[in-house]
């Protein structure tokens, strides 16, 4: 089958390139020249485990291609994917601007029975919207509109692609049924769970699904502060409530706030639509204020972990991806905290694998290195915003060498809690009573015979 993907962002390239991988022949289309002279040449200009080297690989077979031509690109294709940028506008909602314009430039080339596929994530009616748009520029209803979300997860995007949880494509008419269920034989046959529905349920169940991952992060970060209060231990309270099938483990982990290009702009956009067609969102509501207070609680706890007044003082930042195996820095908690940081007084010296953003004035000032250890020099506190895996081994001798003070704030939880405390470190973690896990042991109790049955009787939830 003949695709044209128009944008060539995170989500197109990566949507395009997994396509030619199942045998379809790809043509990515940009604006922007000199990105499709780079990439025409290979070369992948953000960093996603993979990509580059599948991309490669596809180009060279001749199952990708990359052009700013949009009319040629579209002209022979069975499928037109829209994979365009939908900011954030002032009230939460999204500007489908890109979008319209994609669908009135794309509307004159299309061929007779073509699909118009959304991969952008947008609002429910959008759809509809694009079917308004390309009808009016072509003069004739001979195309169809398929929704189709993705569910990619930076960092491990290729293999969520090519073995998904499920594959959801929303249309309002056989024609697109038809060629959606062609363009996902390969993984139809695997066994993918493939939902069919209606383009207005597609498009609520991307905004559905992540509102709702969102909600367990947020949840939990709030566990682990009850956790810190009354002497628990939010790793195990996680895995213990994670065991139950109905819950599940993923997204468990307290942490400095949900971020990235994802998370935030999707939970606001569900909210304000909630509030458009007079159905609040009262949950998500209140999630976006405790996840944006997360990180600035965060930041003035470091500032009192320091000794005496922090002017003058230094801190090491090691992370400012929004999370590990992403170069993305986007809502990350490094942006809300490094500033606070600065604001009084504190000297950032900082490090990440990819997340390099010198240019970028949120990170105006801070100090940049070429390893955690360089970071960590004459640092009073050192302090883990990222997952990295790299962080999770650092070698914790040389990292007290280095800085001038003695703790470690582990806003990810990845340091074992014995291990710092043996080179001499105070570890401060989340959810735990005093800041490194030594939680006082609790009075044993014996559980009354009748409360045993009534926990062991079976819950109509």
């Amino acid at each position: 089958m003949k695709i044209a993907m128009i944008g060539a962002g995170y989500v197109g390239l990566t949507t395009g390139a997994c396509l030619a991988q199942l045998g379809h022949t790809v043509t990515g289309v940009d604006v922007d020249a000199a990105k499709v002279a780079r990439l025409s040449r290979g070369e992948v200009p953000i960093y996603e485990p993979g990509l580059e080297a599948l991309l490669r690989e596809q180009t060279e077979a001749g199952r990708m291609r990359f052009t700013t031509n949009v009319e040629a690109a579209v002209a022979d294709a069975d499928a037109v994917f829209l994979a365009v940028g939908t900011p954030s506008g002032p009230a939460g909602d999204i500007d489908l601007s890109f979008v319209q314009q994609a669908a009135s430039q794309i509307a004159p080339a299309l061929k007779p029975n073509a699909v118009v596929v959304l991969k952008s994530t947008v609002v429910v009616g959008t759809c509809r919207r694009v079917r308004e748009v390309v009808a009016e520029r072509r003069g004739g209803l001979d195309f169809s509109v398929a929704s189709n979300p993705e569910f990619l997860r930076e960092g491990s995007a290729i293999d969520d692609f090519l073995c998904p949880d499920r594959i959801v494509v929303g249309t309002d008419d056989r024609r697109a049924a038809l060629l959606m269920e062609r363009l996902y034989a390969p993984l139809r046959r695997e066994g993918v769970p493939y939902l069919q529905t209606s383009t207005a349920n597609a498009e609520l169940i991307k905004y559905a699904a992540n509102a709702f991952l969102a909600l367990k992060v947020g949840f939990i970060n709030d566990v682990a502060n009850l956790c810190e209060a009354a002497g628990g231990d939010v790793t195990a309270v996680a895995e213990g409530i994670g065991l139950d099938r109905r819950i599940g483990t993923a997204f468990l982990a307290a942490g400095p706030g949900f971020g990235g290009s994802c998370f935030p702009k999707d939970t606001r956009a569900f909210a304000a639509t909630g509030r458009k067609f007079g159905a609040p969102q009262g949950l998500i509501e209140t999630l976006i204020e405790r996840n944006e207070e997360r990180k600035q609680a965060l930041a003035r706890r470091i500032l009192k972990e320091l000794p005496g007044q922090p002017e003058g003082k230094r801190v090491a930042v090691l992370g400012v991806a929004f999370k590990a195996d992403t170069d993305d820095v986007r809502e990350s908690a490094a942006l809300t905290i490094i500033p606070v940081l600065q604001d009084a007084g504190v000297a950032v010296q900082v490090h990440d694998p990819q997340a390099r953003q010198a240019d970028d004035p949120a990170f105006a000032g801070v100090e940049w290195h070429e390893s955690p250890y360089a970071a960590a020099a004459g640092a009073e506190a050192v302090v883990i915003l990222t997952d990295w895996q790299e962080y999770r081994n650092l070698d914790l001798g040389r990292l007290a060498d280095a800085m001038a003070g003695r703790t470690v704030i582990d806003y990810r939880n990845l340091l074992p809690q014995e291990e710092p405390a043996a080179h001499g470190l105070r570890h401060i973690s989340l959810g735990r009573a005093d800041g490194h896990g030594a939680v006082e042991p609790g009075i044993p109790f014996e559980v009354a015979p009748a409360a045993r049955r009534s926990a062991a009787s079976p819950s109509p939830a």
